[in-house]
């Protein structure tokens, strides 16, 4: 049975906010080590049934992590990432957070379009597709992994050294091909083996998957990519104009 709290709603999220916000009111610092769960019982009043789902959640949204054997503590600060503007790309975005960006290549090579490609491009099948994947990291942790698509007939010889800056900047400068807008898709995502591997997570750790279809000016779409997010270190910031 779920602990309630006077006002109907269950205890473990009273004790979540609670942490949550000494969290970010700086009194517990990061990856410094929380109380221990009897201390939370008694500071809060509350069962350790109620105290361990609070944590497990906590863990989950990322805001702690658990060492076997030593204790729960609290995660570093998230990566904040702007999703209103491509103007500032990742490495610019990770830096002005005084943080360390690097984006690794880890594999370029050219596929024939399936079904599901040729959807997404216009292409017709078996066309030939630039395949990129990349890893970006943050002070040498891996925060995202990429798999991006584009028309071989409008990227060849894509540059692999300049595409572990911006892929966009690169575009423009060998191409000649300026991204107009996009389209952005983000759900949630439970990492499968090849994401956990990448991004050295367990499978089955919570994560965003953002799909992006890139148009040039006169429309034509020159990228589909799909980018896996940990969930722990992902932190979305979405600014509307009105």
């Amino acid at each position: 049975m779920v602990e309630e709290a006077r006002d109907g709603s269950a205890l473990h999220l009273k004790v979540k906010d609670a942490i949550i916000q000494l969290i970010n009111d700086g009194e517990y610092k990061p990856n410094s080590q929380l109380p221990t769960e009897a201390e939370f019982c008694e500071k809060y009043s509350v069962s350790r049934t109620t105290v361990r789902t609070a944590l497990q959640q906590l863990t989950t949204e990322g805001y702690v992590y658990r060492k076997r054997g030593s204790g729960t503590f609290v995660s570093a600060n998230k990566v904040k990432q702007i999703l209103t503007t491509t103007v500032d790309h990742f490495s610019s975005q990770i830096s002005m957070q005084g943080k360390k960006p690097l984006i690794k290549v880890i594999k370029l090579e050219v596929i024939p379009a399936d079904e599901f490609l040729c959807e997404q491009l216009k292409l017709q099948e078996g066309e030939p597709v630039n395949m990129l994947e990349r890893i970006r990291f943050v002070n040498d942790e891996p925060i995202q992994f990429e798999t991006a698509y584009l028309p071989w007939y409008k990227t060849p010889a894509l540059n692999k050294q300049g595409c572990e800056k911006s892929l966009y900047s690169q575009l423009e400068t060998q191409f000649r091909l300026k991204i107009n807008r996009t389209i952005e898709t983000l759900e949630l995502f439970i990492a499968d083996q090849e994401a956990a591997e990448k991004l050295n997570i367990e499978v089955g750790d919570p994560c965003f998957s953002l799909d992006t279809l890139a148009h040039l000016h006169d429309e034509s779409i020159i990228e589909y990519s799909r980018t896996i997010y940990r969930g722990d270190l992902a932190h979305f910031v979405i600014e509307r104009n009105y």
